[in-house]
């Protein structure tokens, strides 16, 4: 099939359009992991701005990992983002599964309070009041409790369970399953996508989580790895000087890559499953 001159000059703008686009967001995440290995020496010969370093180098890397509070700061944020994204999606799928059932008596203002708390919400001091009067200040659970379930994924969830067909769950009603027979043997099979969806948002939000932490936690060893990362960053600029081996600008850069590369290597994994999900969820809400 012979393309037409308009059709191959749509194509080249698209084209265009698309390494455009690419380089507006490769170019930055180049830059990043690029500060974090580049020498000092070199940083200042080329003014600070490094996308390809001549040389490579691990010093910043060094630098953080001599402190033993990182590796600690690190377990504490893999614990909370296991336990607290396992924590979500238990209590979110219960919750959804009755509200997205059309006989369950008074799902619609049940629904409307819900998103009535994702307008309007009690603030961050009567949250701490609570948190401290029910005795999980200093705990890992004062971190994802208050948060356990999200509005925004519990509308998603709903609506994905919704769109599933409602002959399934009268075949496994007629069969003699109960309604958590069938969750768990027609729901949750079926609810892999969004699953996986949801619970990509919650891993992130437990992996990135700092003033939960600011606000709750008081104890060394149970700050997180983005509170540990900003402590040594504020402690790295304070003590800046001439002659520093590892300068604040590359140490920062160092405690980003380190701080998403998990994030970043799983992504890929449960890309397929989170498009999916995303979809079903936007497309039936």
């Amino acid at each position: 099939m012979v393309k037409s001159k308009n059709d191959v000059a749509f194509n080249i703008v698209v084209y265009a359009i698309m390494i455009i686009v690419l380089l507006v967001c490769l170019i930055p995440i180049l830059y990043v992991i690029s500060m974090s290995f580049t020498p000092y020496a070199e940083l200042v010969k080329r003014g600070g701005f490094v996308l390809i370093p001549s040389k490579f180098t691990l010093t910043a890397y060094h630098e953080m990992l001599k402190d033993g509070s990182l590796l600690n700061g690190l377990w504490v944020t893999v614990r909370l983002t296991v336990i607290g994204t396992i924590c979500n999606l238990f209590f979110t799928l219960l919750m959804a599964y009755p509200l997205s059932r059309h006989g369950m008596p008074g799902n619609k203002l049940i629904m409307k309070g819900i998103v009535f708390t994702m307008i309007f919400s009690a603030g961050t001091v009567p949250t701490y009041l609570i948190v401290k009067a029910t005795g999980l200040l200093n705990t890992m659970f004062a971190m994802f409790v208050p948060g356990m379930i999200s509005v925004y994924n519990l509308i998603i969830t709903k609506a994905f369970f919704e769109g599933l067909p409602e002959e399934l769950f009268e075949s496994a009603r007629l069969d003699g399953c109960t309604e958590f027979g069938v969750l768990w043997r027609i729901v949750l099979p079926m609810s892999l996508p969004i699953m996986m969806t949801i619970g990509m948002y919650y891993a992130v939000a437990h992996w990135n989580a700092y003033m939960v932490a600011v606000l709750y936690i008081t104890d060394q060893d149970l700050r997180p790895l983005q509170v540990i990362l900003r402590r040594m960053l504020k402690a790295a600029n304070m003590d800046m000087s001439a002659d520093e081996v590892v300068p604040a600008e590359t140490l920062k850069m160092a405690a980003v890559c380190f701080a998403t590369a998990p994030i970043v290597v799983i992504y890929p994994f449960i890309q397929k499953y989170f498009v999916k999900g995303t979809l079903a969820g936007a497309v039936k809400g």
